[in-house]
């Protein structure tokens, strides 16, 4: 089995185990993550977790193997296939976490890059060095990684094929922060300064966002306005605002 989803206690966790092949994506292996996907969206997981299996590779890239000799069409589906299987991350009510924990190359950078936050791991090293290949990004590399780190940051890094350690990483913005402990312990220890909050409000947030990065700064605010709206409309909104007039605890129900 090339993808385990396993769960610790409120938050589903999914682990790449191919270490022989430092986690790299195979096309059946890109596959079983999109199912992971699509089980925990179906779960009441309050975050997920991807992590790669053993100490050197979060995930090393696609297969090469599977690459050479395909059809043009072949190509396209391939690179729309992989797009579409990690846009499934966007779609989860819950926030995602991406460990990465060594090497994150290629379409492992572009996995980890579909996840709302990424967690960096002091040996990680990161990179999208397709042109090496004669290539470029396509599972979303060209897309994502200018919205993290900014345009000209991401073309260096495209056109250069440059690699970036855990401390460049996380002064540029590619991860949110570093860890030195166990790559799922920190996970879960992230998970949980947000899972206790009401994941409609959390969704609500993440969508505001996401939108607006499209949208003129006029046109994002008219969409923060109607999405706050609708958060005051919430349930958890009248708890939340409760508790604090009361000086006690919410108990959200996400609802």
């Amino acid at each position: 089995m090339t993808i385990e989803l396993t769960r610790i206690d409120e938050f589903a966790l999914i682990t790449i185990n191919r270490p022989e092949a430092l986690n790299a994506l195979s096309f059946a292996l890109i596959a079983a993550l999109g199912d992971a996907f699509d089980t925990v969206a179906g779960s009441d997981a309050r975050a997920l977790i991807v992590t790669g299996a053993g100490p050197k590779a979060f995930c090393a890239g696609a297969d090469i193997k599977e690459l050479t000799g395909r059809s043009m069409r072949a190509q396209h589906d391939g690179a729309l296939f992989g797009q579409r299987t990690f846009a499934k991350l966007d779609q989860l009510r819950v926030p995602s976490i991406a460990v990465i924990n060594g090497y994150a190359f290629g379409g492992g950078l572009e996995l980890a890059m579909a996840c709302t936050f990424r967690l960096a791991t002091d040996n990680a090293k990161a990179g999208l060095p397709e042109v090496r290949l004669g290539l470029i990004p396509g599972y979303g590399g060209t897309q994502r990684l200018p919205r993290l780190i900014g345009e000209a940051r991401a073309l260096e890094m495209i056109l250069t094929a440059r690699t970036v350690g855990a401390e460049e990483a996380f002064r540029i913005g590619l991860v949110n922060r570093l860890i030195d402990t166990d790559p799922v312990e920190a996970g879960i220890a992230f998970a949980r300064e947000f899972a206790g909050f009401s994941l409609p409000v959390l969704a609500l947030a993440r969508t505001a966002v996401s939108r607006g990065l499209s949208l003129s700064l006029a046109e994002g605010l008219k969409v923060e306005a109607d999405l706050s709206t609708l958060a005051f409309q919430t349930r958890d909104a009248a708890e939340g605002m409760d508790a604090f007039s009361s000086k006690r605890k919410p108990e959200f129900r996400d609802e």
